[in-house]
């Protein structure tokens, strides 16, 4: 099991892969402990720009971009505008002390991870020839605004619509 690991590493792009893999779980399980929603909304943006790293990887580079400006910067930013804009109520009840939470979550996420390792280790993927494209950037953007720009500009449209109806409605619940 130890030399699967150690010639799984053995390549950059390999050990580039496990730590965005590593980044983006650790992010999610961080998501999901943390009790303050700053914090939340921080490993959320870890978890985000890591799973970029992964889409990178992937040589998918487009996807990469867009998941860095979509998700870690504007989903990131609006979550970070609702948060300050709405009012909170911050209980002074502690939370209950659970000493065995974290090393069962521990527990729990190392033996998925093993589960998962082993699963992917004996997969067989099928081999073949795929057509190269030089710049697959260059192909999406000629289809988002060849073929598909009506429908990528009625959703423009129709996001700004839903942005400004959120400012509304938040600035009728603050009068």
């Amino acid at each position: 099991m130890l030399s699967n690991i150690v010639s799984f590493l053995s390549s950059g792009e390999n050990l580039v892969f496990f730590v965005c893999a590593l980044l983006a779980i650790g992010g999610a399980i961080f998501m999901i402990s943390y009790t303050q929603v700053v914090h939340m909304v921080l490993a959320l943006a870890l978890t985000f720009i890591s799973l970029a790293g992964l889409y990178i990887v992937l040589q998918a580079e487009f996807v990469a971009v867009v998941q860095i400006l979509i998700y870690a910067g504007a989903i990131s930013i609006l979550m970070i505008f609702g948060i300050m804009m709405t009012k909170h109520h911050q209980s002074d009840e502690e939370e209950p002390k659970r000493p065995w939470h974290n090393g069962l979550l521990f527990v729990g996420a190392a033996g998925l991870f093993g589960i998962i390792f082993y699963v992917i280790q004996k997969t067989e993927l099928p081999t073949g020839e795929y057509p190269k494209i030089e710049d697959n950037t260059l192909e999406i953007g000629k289809l988002l605004f060849g073929q598909y720009v009506i429908p990528f500009e009625l959703m423009s449209v129709l996001l700004t619509v839903a942005f400004i109806g959120a400012i509304i409605v938040a600035k009728r619940e603050e009068d």
